[in-house]
Order: C-alpha cells, then structure tokens, then sequence
C-alpha cells in the first residue's frame, strides 16, 4: 500500500463557505457569456453542482470528508433559502403547498427516526420469536401446535406439560436428535451467508464504528446484509453456537437505519448527515437487544460514536424509544418482559459481600484480557487457513458444541434462558434441577465451574466463524455461571457458620444471601470485562431489574473489572477487531504523547497538479494510472507555491464533460489557477457560472480551464505543529488528509494512515508481536487438522463403498464456496504497512457493493 494516497479537501467548519466557492464556482477566463444576469448563473451552478453530487460516490475501503460533506450540505440550505427569498418576491406568501414542503424538509430526520424506531422493534421481536422456537425444536415440540415453543405450549405451567413431548424418551437417541438439529441449523446460517452477504457474518460493531467514523465498506449496511443477517442470525444462535444476538442486533439496526434513509434525498447524498442516523440506530439496536433504551444510548455515546453532538443524542434516545415501544407492544414472551433474561430483586444486600462483588470484578476483568488475547489468535488461524472452509467451519464448530454441551444442563439450554434461571432467586417455587436444593449444592458448584470453563473455551473459537456471532450474552452466560458458583459457595460458607462476626449483619430469619444476585453482577462484570464500556453496563444492568438497591454494587464490579481489564491493555474486543483488520481508525478516548512534529509523518512526494504547465493527454494519464482520491495543485514544480486542492470525483467529472462537448486536442493546456482579477472575490461576489457549451465554442484555443472546481482553502498546517494536535484536527473534523505548508510552499501530506502507522511504530510494546514461533505452531495445528480430515475422509469411503466421498470427486460432500468474505483480505496492522487507505487492489467478487 502507498502511503500517499490522498483524499478530497478538507477544511475547517469556519472556512466552509469559502469551501462552497471551491466546489460549486464556475469562473472562467475563456468564458464569452459574462452577460447572463445572477439568476441564471445561481441556477447553472446549483444544477452543475448537484450534478457533481449525483455522480459522486466514495470507493469502498477510504474514509469520507465530513468537512466536505458538511460544506455541501450549506450549500444545499442556501440554494433552498435562495429559491424560498425569490417565491416571496415574486407572490409576497408562503402557500400551503410551499409551507408543506418546508415542514417536510425540517421534519426529515425525525421522520427517518421514527420509521426506523418502527422497523427495529418489529424486526426484533420477530427475532426473539422465532429464536425461541429454533431453540426448543432441538429438544421436543408442541402436539397441540407445533409452531409454539415449549413455555406458549406449556403457558402456566411451571415444570413442563403433557402437550410437550420430547422426540425421545431414550436420552441416546434425544442426544443425537439435539446433535442432528444443531448441525443442521449451523450449516443453514452459514450457507447462506457465504453465499449471498458475507457481511453478515460476525457481530459487525467494529466495523459500524469505523462505518460512523467515516470509513466506508460498500455493502456493508445494504438491504442484503440485513435480510440475511435477520434470517441467519436465529439460525445461528439455535444451533447452539456459543454466539449471542445482542452484537447482530446492533449491525441489522444500523442496516435497516441505512436502507430506509436512502429514500430521503437529504440522507442518500451526504454521508457524514446519514451516521447520525446510523448512530441512533446503533442505541436502538442496543435497546431491544437488552430492553434498554437508555443503556442504548449510552452505549452509542460510549463505545459506537466518535462524534455524539446534542441533536444526535435527542434522535438516538427517540430511535430506542420508539423501538423498545414497538418491541413492548409486540410483547414476544407473552409476560411484558422485553427480555427473556429480566428479573426483578426484592431482598438488600450486606456491606460484607463486598469483598466477594470485588472477586467477581476481578474475574471480569481477567475474563476480557484472556479471551480477548486468545481469540485474536484464533482469529488469525482462521484468516490464514480457514478462510475457504468457512461453512464447514461453522457446521463442525456446531457439531462440536452440541457434543460438549448436551451432557451438562446449564449448557444444553439455550443462553437466555440459562441467564434467566441464574439470575432468579431461590424462593417463590423457581427452582431448575435441584439449583437450589441444598442437597444438590456442591454438585451444582461443580457443573457451573464446568459450565464457565467451557463456554469460555467454546466463546474463544466461535467467536468470529462465518455466521452472525455476537459476544455480548455469551460473556454475561459465562459471567452468570460463574457468579452463581460463588453466591451458592458463599451462601455455603453462612450456612456453615450462622453465627459468625463475619455474617452479623444477616437478619436471624431473612435468608441472608440472594446466590441470584452475583449471578446478575458476574453477568455485568464479564460483559464489561469483554467490551471495555462502564456506563452503560450499569445502566443496562439496572433497566435489566428495576432495583436502585444494586446499582452501587454493580458499579463496584464494573469498576474494578474495567481497573483490572486496564492492566492488560486498552479497548476492548471491538477496538482489537479493528487493529486486526487494520482498519484507519482514530480513537478520540487515546491520549498521545509523542513530542514530535507532523513534518517527521507526512509523506514528502507527493503527487501535484502544476497550475498551468500540463497538458490534456498528461492529465489523463495521471487520473488513469492514480488511485488518489485528490490532488494538491501548485503553482509550478520548482516553487511548489500551493494554490489549492481538487478532487478526483471533480476532476474526472471536468475531464468527461470536456470530452463530451467538444473534441480536445491532446495536447490541449490545463489551467488550474485562478484569474487574478476574481483572486480576492468572496462567495457573494463570484463572477457567473458558464455552462460547457463555452468549453466547446472555445475548445479551439487548446486551453481547458478548471479553475471552478478548485478548493482554493484546502485545510493545511505548519510543518512544526504537533502531531498530537494534526491527529486531534482528524479525529474532531475528519478530513481526509491535510497538506503542510512552509511559507506558502507545499512541502508534504499527512493522512490519517501516516498517523496510524507511527503511532503503531512508537507503542509497538503495546501491540502484539508477529511470533514465528506462533505461525509454526499453527502451521503444525493445521497439518494435524488435514491429516484427521483426510483419515476421517478415508474411513467414510471405506465404509460406504467409494460411495461417498468427502473433499473432491463426483460425489464430494464439498462444504466450500468461491465467495469470499472482504474482511478475509484484512490483516493485523504492523508497521510499515497493513492499514487500509483505499488503494488496496483486492478481489471481493460476489459481494453487493451498494453505495455506503
């Protein structure tokens, strides 16, 4: 990759009308028609602009120029108020007509809000209906209806029913019908997903940050990734994959937020306008995901968002309301509850418990650091040599699980129902299998221990396979297994010494612990120990029961857990997915302290359009064998004098319009420069636009001039700025790359990869290493795989007769498809390179590719 790539122009919001006048001027020195009257001109050049706008698209893997977005988009205000003074001089009123459609135009974004709000809530309780039932079809059905799952044809009853019938009363034959549905589910989810929207595997959350941050991944958000990902996320969690639904939700909320804002014109043609809609989604998909509209909030605030202004929290906090009404009013579980897992808490706790709500803080931060460090190596194994064995990967994964899982009974359920029963208390009849029956307790400590060690080994190698997988209820599975282990152990320990100075803040004939309880926090702090996020968690964690008693001890937990998750590096796993797969991406929580000059970063050569020495072939040329997305224009090579910037969309629309009016000779003389008599002009006093009519009747003069689409303010800085201060401009205004000028001269360009890649190169003791030794231990992992395979394969063909052959032949089991995930392309980032910037030559044939 090439680190000079380039971008449009950027500049500062206080510049953005002289912006305007850098893309939407039509100034032209060859220009015979000076004559047209103002009106004419405004309106030539509001339609020659929006023409540009129509064509414009951003190329998938680079970052967009919000500052550029933005300038457009006042433009587009002023051209409304424009055409608005000139209704009232012609008639002297508003008309109805006219006053609807300025209703319509302000009211655009909470409209979007609304109807999305809408679509998220009925999606997800289609969602949780038809997991539950997926779920239960793996241990029996319903003979009075077989579409309802076990608690609607069991409604009432506490401990089954006789409508409810298992497939087998012989647990062998039951254990092979759980393992049959489980494999097949998997294979479903991930057939589909390789091979009609690879984007729907995984969780998507470290993509949508980047995604609201500026990058751009074609397909990503489109109307195919959020069918597949609604009909395959279901599928997946069904099958028994330690994988969770809340991560996914997030990435269909934010897909079904893209799709219906582009059939509002404000939002299909500026991106940077559609990511505040794109974070509102993100709270809403949070706030079905868990019945948290404000922990939604929070949560786009606090992990999704790197610019969170006012109004985008009043839409944020809009979106999950309606959505989380939309989901209520649905009511999916028959019981007002919009998750499974909610749970309400009548007892207090004891200020002695501390000690034990600090051990489960602890754990929950080790839990984030171990599997965090685990899984970025499985994570690598599966990029390196599993990237075409994708949907066998997943089948056996779910094999695999179904297996392990079956014999134990906190595992054999499905994740939100077990987080249900852990989280209840012991009284009021709910018990599951002896949990509460003091008989059964250290039998039941010991299948918890097993239940946590093995949802955390099974987390660390799906997480990542090619289904819908999120992380967020498989953390909380294992953080509530484990947190009741160590309720029952202490409620053990009171009931082995009642008396003790220890418990004298027990009432004699309350039961003093709630083993529920530390269930529910265990649950926060391994949620909190895996995604780095605190706020939130508290406040999801409270809307989850309703109890003010408890917030004090889950912010205890969660701040030890994130005190403890800190001591083994910052971010959590959605900030190590988007180092892996090198993604440009600032993070405006990182403070740096470099003590360096941008000037030691920017890229010195650079390419640069000279003002008036290039001719007509050598432009094109530069635009042909190029992929810069802009290019600086100076006055000439020697003095390099920095006159402005253009961009390629821009550019290249010149060049085709040219071409297309009049027949330019080859050899035809490029002017970029401005004429110096409209030098000083401000926006208001531009001269009139010219249309290409003039480009053809003066096209014998062998002179083309682009000089009205030049941005004569590009944003550029001092050599001797800080780099903290240059990375600061880029996390706070966004613009693509900044120029760096010394006394007028350009002298380099700086982008946001150069930042990365130094900032990678001086805190490398905090990334992870490339280990030779690690790649030879996976390169022996992988031949001892092949060789179980090919055994395995073997075996099969003995046995059937040559019949059935698995991997190649006429009759191969071939578990494979051509299509190809983008993301598999992706690598670590390492100094000197692997950061994405847009000029990656990469095959993803077969994804959608729709805009944005």
């Amino acid at each position: 990759m090439n680190s000079r790539s380039t971008s449009f122009s950027a500049q500062s919001p206080r510049r953005s009308s002289i912006l305007d006048r850098g893309i939407s001027r039509r100034i032209s020195t060859i220009s015979a028609s000076g004559g047209q009257n103002g009106t004419a001109a405004g309106n030539t050049e509001h339609e020659l602009t929006e023409e540009i706008e129509e064509i414009k698209r951003y190329e998938d893997f680079t970052t967009i120029d919000w500052v550029q977005d933005a300038a457009r988009e006042q433009l587009r205000r002023r051209a409304r108020r424009k055409e608005n003074d000139a209704f009232f001089e012609r008639d002297g009123r508003l008309g109805w007509a006219q006053t609807f459609r300025e209703s319509y135009e302000a009211g655009q974004a909470w409209i979007v809000v609304t109807l999305v709000g809408a679509a998220i809530g009925l999606n997800a309780a289609f969602l949780n209906i038809v997991t539950e039932w997926l779920s239960d079809i793996k241990l029996g059905y319903c003979s009075t209806a077989f579409y309802l799952n076990e608690s609607f044809c069991c409604w009432g009853a506490e401990n089954g029913c006789q409508e409810w019938h298992r497939w087998s009363s012989i647990w062998p034959l039951s254990y092979f019908i759980y393992f049959v549905f489980s494999t097949l589910l998997a294979l479903a989810s991930a057939s589909l997903v390789k091979s009609f929207a690879p984007y729907a595997a995984g969780s998507g959350i470290s993509e949508i940050k980047c995604i609201i941050a500026g990058f751009v991944m074609k397909g990503f958000l489109s109307f195919w990734t959020l069918l597949i990902k609604s009909i395959c996320l279901p599928l997946a969690i069904a099958s028994g994959l330690s994988v969770g639904k809340e991560g996914p939700s997030v990435h269909y909320a934010v897909c079904t937020g893209n799709v219906i804002s582009r059939f509002f014109d404000k939002y299909k043609r500026n991106a940077a306008k559609t990511r505040e809609i794109l974070s509102a989604c993100a709270a809403a998909g949070v706030a079905v995901a868990f019945g948290s509209p404000i922990g939604g909030v929070l949560f786009s605030l606090e992990e999704m968002s790197s610019y969170f202004p006012l109004k985008t929290m009043w839409r944020s906090y809009f979106c999950a309301l309606v959505a989380t009404a939309v989901l209520a009013a649905m009511n999916p579980f028959w019981t007002g509850q919009l998750v499974m897992f909610e749970v309400t808490y009548d007892r207090s706790w004891h200020f002695f418990e501390v000690i034990f709500f600090i051990l489960l803080g602890i754990f929950g931060g080790l839990y984030g650091a171990f599997v965090m460090k685990w899984n970025l190596r499985a994570q690598s194994f599966r990029k390196k040599y599993l990237t075409k064995h994708a949907i066998l990967e997943a089948t056996l994964l779910a094999a695999a699980t179904a297996i392990l899982c079956y014999p134990n009974m906190f595992l054999r359920i499905d994740m939100t129902e077990s987080m249900e029963i852990l989280f209840r208390e012991c009284e009021g009849g709910h018990d599951y299998d002896g949990l509460c029956d003091s008989k059964h307790r250290w039998k039941m400590a010991l299948s918890l221990a097993f239940a946590t060690i093995m949802r955390t080994f099974l987390v660390i190698i799906s997480y990542g396979c090619k289904v819908p997988a999120g992380i967020f209820v498989p953390s909380m599975a294992i953080g509530a297994s484990f947190g009741r282990m160590v309720g029952i152990l202490v409620q053990a320990l009171h009931d082995a010494f009642p008396h003790a100075r220890f418990f004298s803040a027990c009432e004699p004939d309350v039961p003093c612990i709630t083993p529920g309880t530390y269930a529910f926090l265990g649950a926060a702090a391994a949620l909190s120990g895996i995604m780095h996020i605190t706020v939130s968690v508290v406040v999801i964690m409270f809307e989850l029961t309703g109890a003010l008693k408890y917030i004090l001890p889950t912010m205890i937990v969660v701040g030890v857990t994130k005190a403890v998750g800190e001591r083994f590096g910052k971010g959590g796993i959605a900030d190590r997915m988007i180092w892996f797969n090198g993604f440009p991406f600032l993070d405006n929580k990182e403070e740096h302290t470099f003590g360096v000059p941008v000037s030691q970063v920017m890229t010195s050569e650079v390419t640069s359009l000279p003002a008036a020495a290039l001719k007509f072939h050598q432009l094109e040329e530069i635009m042909r064998t190029s992929k810069y997305q802009g290019f600086p224009v100076i006055e000439d090579g020697r003095s390099r004098i920095l006159i402005g910037y253009i961009g390629r969309t821009e550019l290249r629309y010149a060049i085709d319009r040219t071409k297309k009016e009049g027949s330019i000779s080859p050899n035809a003389k490029c002017l970029f420069s401005q004429p110096s008599s409209t030098a000083l002009q401000t926006p208001s006093t531009a001269a009139p636009a010219i249309t290409f009519d003039a480009i053809e009747a003066s096209s014998g003069q062998q002179v083309v001039e682009f000089s009205r689409f030049i941005d004569p303010t590009p944003l550029a800085v001092h050599p001797r700025l800080p780099l903290e201060t240059v990375m600061e401009l880029f996390k706070k205004m966004g613009p693509r790359s900044i120029l760096i000028e010394y006394r007028g001269r350009l002298v380099g360009l700086v982008t946001v990869k150069d930042c990365l890649k130094y900032q990678f190169k001086v805190e490398a003791h905090e990334a992870a290493h490339h280990d030779s030794t690690l790649d030879e231990r996976q390169q022996k992992l992988y031949d001892m795989m092949s060789r179980t395979a090919d055994w395995l394969a073997d075996k099969v063909m003995s046995i059937t007769g040559g019949r059935i052959k698995l991997g190649g032949g006429r009759h191969a089991i071939v578990l494979e498809s051509d299509t190809q995930d983008p993301r598999d392309h992706l690598s670590p980032i390492r100094v000197p390179h692997d950061i994405l910037d847009g000029t990656e030559d990469e095959d993803i044939s077969g994804v959608e590719l729709q805009d944005r």
